[in-house]
């Protein structure tokens, strides 16, 4: 109940109806400087700036003769105008940042068919060594991280890292595998001729070249990995996470 003599509490939420419109207020309903001038001329009044006193005074003008004008033909032909230069832009700088896209696309690409590629070469019993000994090293690293997993997740047990593991079975296919992933490694780090395009700008598509031509120089210098090869750029078609591309020196 409301007593008698107090204001009503709807009218202190109830905003005062709007009597002016601000320039920057007429921009965001599309007008522009030009149609302004034209169709409003000077402003109505001068308001201050509500935050800082220094600032320049604000143009405003009244809501109807802004609707008027609104309803003009000029008007209406200049927003069209406007509207559609506007959307010109937009479409000129995508046009533009596509070709920008597609230029950095070519770059990248003819980069990677022009780096040389240089595999180490050394007799079979040195490669099966030190391909096996590449093996073993990489499966004592991946036990260490899983025993320090475990540690940090207090689980119970630990894993036995003092030695690394014995040699798996050398049986041809897994030793042409172990001998191509060393290869690699010993190529050194190739993710620099990567660098400029993402992988939205076509990053798998170059990754995937860069791979076939790493796979082909090894394939080259040792004959008898050639379907080693084959197979690992077949069965990586779509490409390994980014990071994995290049090898990493000895």
């Amino acid at each position: 109940m409301t007593m008698q003599g107090a204001p009503d509490p709807g009218e202190s939420q109830r905003e005062p109806a709007r009597t002016h419109v601000s320039a920057a207020g007429l921009r965001a309903r599309g007008w522009t400087d030009g149609t302004v001038r034209r169709l409003l001329g000077e402003p109505d009044r001068l308001s201050a700036h509500p935050h800082f006193r220094s600032a320049p005074w604000i143009r405003m003008y009244r809501v109807e003769r802004v609707e008027a004008a609104e309803e003009s033909a000029e008007f209406r032909s200049g927003a069209a105008f406007a509207a559609r230069r506007s959307g010109a832009v937009r479409k000129a700088v995508g046009r533009r940042g596509r070709e920008a896209v597609a230029r950095r696309r070519r770059e990248v690409l003819a980069r990677i068919l022009a780096a040389p590629i240089e595999v180490p070469r050394m007799d079979a019993g040195e490669l099966t060594q030190r391909a096996v000994e590449h093996r073993a090293r990489r499966e004592t690293e991946a036990a260490t991280d899983a025993a320090g997993t475990t540690a940090i997740a207090g689980t119970a047990g630990t894993l036995d890292t003092s030695s690394p593991p014995s040699p798996p079975s050398s049986d041809r296919a897994s030793l042409d595998q172990w001998k191509v992933d060393y290869l690699r490694h010993r190529l050194g780090p190739y993710d620099e001729l990567l660098e400029g395009i993402s992988r939205r700008e076509g990053r798998g598509r170059a990754a995937a070249l860069l791979r076939q031509r790493i796979h082909a120089a090894i394939a080259e210098a040792y004959p008898e990995l050639a379907e080693e090869c084959e197979r690992q750029v077949r069965d990586r078609q779509l490409g390994p996470p980014a990071g994995e591309i290049g090898a990493h020196s000895d």
